[in-house]
């Protein structure tokens, strides 16, 4: 990734955080403006932690001190019940931050007392260095606008090769989505592989389990296979800046999709590039589960013949295999 996209992301948390600190102060002085009594008490309580201080720095009697302690805690509690006749919780006096887990400074502190980016702005510079425009359509493309009767109800063994309906088996995809989500950081969930024609909701899906786990602080990092394979080589072999970077943020994110597997030109490097992510990914380096969801328009037996033993064993044993098949949904919409 640029430097100059991190300073600049970096720029823009320093601005939110000023921003949230400038929200709460605003609202503290809305509030005393209008309660007076809270501004008095603050003053009071001010000048009593003061005097408490003075009184035990200059050794003055306990009976001083336990006194002045009495003090503050009735104001306290006439504070606690003034806020509370106005329905105002602990929360009012603290910023609102947009990301909780890093307070919008954009680090996080590591269990060894490192600092590292925040997930939350990771998955920003992912966006802007990688997702493009792919993750652009969220909003539209959630659970929430799924509609299963676009899928026929009518079994056609002799056209599909199943002896269910395209509704049912979507039902049955749609169920593995969710297990995927809710399961997602139990290392014996198994990654997706979403195999079946175009038009039949495969991208759909993938945006909607990346949308879904976005939600909970997940990183989500799309890339379709050509591109993703053509840039490894490219950065690899012209020995660009940030290679092992990037490199890094593929077998680390998160959420790896994988989109269009099979439209890419194979040659052993990339065959060698695409075992090495797919197999990395399985492994939960450093203790951090990564999940990787593949769509391909091949069927079962064209991706076995395309790729070599060590990548299809590796669908086979470590992918849970989801056949999309129907009318091709976009004429029905």
């Amino acid at each position: 990734m640029a430097t100059s996209t991190l300073k600049k992301l970096l720029k823009e948390y320093e601005q939110k955080r000023l921003s949230a600190f400038t929200a709460l102060d605003k609202r503290k002085n809305d509030l005393y403006l209008s309660n007076s009594r809270l501004s008095e008490i603050d003053t009071e309580l001010n000048n009593f932690a003061i005097s408490t201080a003075k009184s035990i720095l200059s050794s003055n009697s306990s009976k001083l001190i336990n006194n002045l302690k009495q003090k503050i805690e009735i104001l306290k509690k006439e504070k606690s019940e003034i806020l509370a006749n106005l329905g105002i919780d602990d929360s009012f006096f603290s910023p609102k931050f947009e990301c909780c887990t890093c307070n919008d400074t954009g680090y996080v502190e590591t269990e060894t007392h490192e600092y590292c980016l925040c997930n939350c702005i990771k998955q920003r510079l992912f966006d802007i260095e990688y997702n493009n425009s792919n993750l652009a359509n969220l909003e539209k493309e959630n659970f929430d606008n799924f509609d299963e009767n676009l899928y026929s109800s009518i079994v056609n063994e002799d056209l599909y090769s199943s002896n269910i309906s395209p509704r049912d088996n979507i039902k049955n995809i749609k169920n593995i989505a969710f297990s995927f989500i809710k399961n997602f950081d139990n290392p014996d969930e198994k990654n997706l592989l979403f195999i079946g024609n175009t038009g039949l909701g495969k991208t759909f899906f993938s945006s909607c389990i990346a949308n879904e786990l976005l939600k909970i602080g997940k990183t989500v990092l799309y890339q379709t296979s050509s591109t993703m394979l053509d840039n490894i080589i490219n950065f690899r072999f012209e020995k660009k800046p940030f290679f092992n970077q990037i490199y890094d943020n593929i077998l680390n994110a998160d959420l790896l999709i994988i989109d269009d597997l099979g439209t890419e030109y194979l040659n052993s490097m990339k065959f060698s590039e695409l075992f090495n992510i797919i197999n990395s990914r399985l492994l939960s380096q450093n203790n951090h589960i990564t999940k990787t969801i593949i769509s391909s328009n091949l069927t079962l037996q064209n991706l076995k013949n395309n790729y070599d033993e060590r990548i299809f064993s590796r669908f086979v044993g470590n992918y849970n295999i989801c056949r999309f098949f129907g009318e091709d949904i976009r004429f029905k919409k």
